[in-house]
C-alpha cells in the first residue's frame, strides 16, 4: 500500500494547475520570499493556501503572532477541526505530501508506520489537524501539523535561527501503551539503543556523572525550555569525554536527526556546533528503567541552545528544540 495515499495522476495534475492559477492571482508569490525548490514542502504549503476558499481560511489560517504557532505537546490538535472535516480530498492529499517531504527518504516509511499506527483509532491521517500562520510566500509563514505523537512544522526559515521552525514532538506506542523492555516494533527505539552505546563506553566515574535519578517532567513547551547554560546541566559534559566517546555522541545526534529532511539535519547540526559541541551534556535516568535491565529508557542531550529529550517509559516520547546560540 502506498503510504502517501497520493491522488491519481490526473487529479494531482488538475490540483497543481489550480495552484499555479492561484499563484498568478497573487495568492502565493512574493518578491521578498526566497524561492523554495520545486516540490518542497514550502512550495506545497503555498499551493495548499492558494487552493483554500474563505471558509477554510477562516478555520485554518491565523496571524503570525498567534501563540499556537510555537506550541508543542505530545497529543493535541492545533485546530478543533480534523483535516478530513475541513479540507477536500485533493487538499488532504497535498497535506500528506507536505508531511512526507519533511522527512528523509531513508526513514519516511517508518514515520508513516508510526503515524498510521498511533492514529488508527482516531481515523488515521485524516484525524490530524493543521494551521497556517502568516501568509505563505511572504517570507513569514508557518504550517503546523498536529496529532497523537506528532508536532511538525514547515516554515521556510521564517522563524529565524530555529531548527524545524520551532520545538517538535514525535513518539510511538508500537504494540501497547506499556511497552516491553525491548520496545519491539517501535519506530524510534533504535535511537535509545544508540544512546546506550555511549553509556556502555563510559568508565565508572563517568557513569556516576551521567546517571541521574529522575528525568524532566513533560509539560508542553516547558519540557524543552532552553536554559542558555554551559555548566550545571544534567549528566556528563561532553568536554569530559574521550575522542572515541565523543564520536559515539555524534552517532547519537546523527540517529536523532535521521528521520528528517536534509535541510533540517544540516541546520540542526550547524546550531548545535555553534553552541559548542563540548558544552553538551548527556544524562541517563535510572528511576524509569523499563524491565530494570540497565538499558536506560529515559535519557537526554542538552546544551545551552538545544535539548533533545527521549522518554521511553511507558512508550516512546521525544521532544526536541534547537536554536542558534544567542550572541554574546
Amino acid at each position: 500500500m502506498n503510504p502517501l495515499h497520493l491522488p491519481s495522476v490526473q487529479n494531482r495534475r488538475d490540483f497543481l494547475t489550480r495552484g499555479a492559477q492561484a499563484a498568478a492571482a497573487g495568492f502565493l508569490g512574493s518578491a521578498f520570499a526566497a524561492p523554495a525548490p520545486a516540490g518542497a514542502s514550502e512550495t506545497l504549503v503555498q499551493q495548499l493556501y492558494g487552493s483554500m476558499d474563505e471558509v477554510q481560511r477562516k478555520k485554518l489560517c491565523f496571524a503570525w503572532a498567534d501563540p499556537r504557532r510555537l506550541k508543542v505537546d505530545n497529543n493535541w490538535h492545533i485546530t478543533p477541526q480534523p483535516i478530513q472535516d475541513v479540507l477536500k480530498a485533493d487538499q488532504q492529499d497535498l497535506v500528506r505530501e507536505i508531511f512526507d517531504k519533511l522527512h528523509s527518504d531513508e526513514y519516511k516509511s517508518e514515520v508513516w508506520r508510526q503515524f498510521d499506527q498511533d492514529n488508527k483509532e482516531d481515523g488515521g491521517f485524516g484525524s490530524a489537524s493543521i494551521a497556517i500562520f502568516g501568509q505563505p510566500g511572504t517570507g513569514q509563514f508557518e504550517f503546523v501539523l498536529t496529532g497523537r505523537h506528532c508536532t511538525r512544522r514547515c516554515d521556510g526559515d521564517s522563524e529565524k535561527g530555529t531548527a524545524f521552525g520551532g520545538p517538535i514532538f514525535y513518539g510511538h506506542a508500537a504494540k501497547s501503551f506499556n511497552e516491553k523492555p525491548d520496545h519491539a516494533g517501535n519506530a524510534y527505539w533504535y535511537q535509545a539503543k544508540r544512546a546506550n552505546e555511549v553509556f556502555q563506553a563510559l568508565d565508572g566515574k563517568q557513569r556516576e556523572l551521567a546517571l541521574r535519578d529522575k528525568s524532566r517532567p513533560e509539560k508542553g513547551n516547558d519540557t524543552v525550555k532552553l536554559t542558555g547554560k554551559t555548566e550545571g546541566l544534567d549528566g556528563i559534559r561532553i568536554a569530559d569525554l574521550s575522542a572515541d566517546q565523543k564520536g559515539l555522541v555524534r552517532n547519537v545526534l546523527s540517529d536523532l536527526l535521521k528521520p528528517f529532511r536534509k535541510s533540517e539535519r544540516e541546520e540542526s547540526m550547524k546550531y548545535i556546533e555553534a553552541g559548542g559541541f563540548d558544552n553538551l551534556h548527556m544524562a541517563f535516568y535510572k528511576s524509569q528503567d523499563v524491565g530494570k535491565d540497565g538499558v536506560w529508557d529515559n535519557w537526554q542531550i542538552e546544551g545551552p541552545n538545544m535539548v533533545w529529550y527521549f522518554r521511553g517509559d511507558p512508550h516512546v516520547h521525544c521532544w526536541a528544540h534547537i536554536k542558534a546560540p544567542k550572541e554574546a
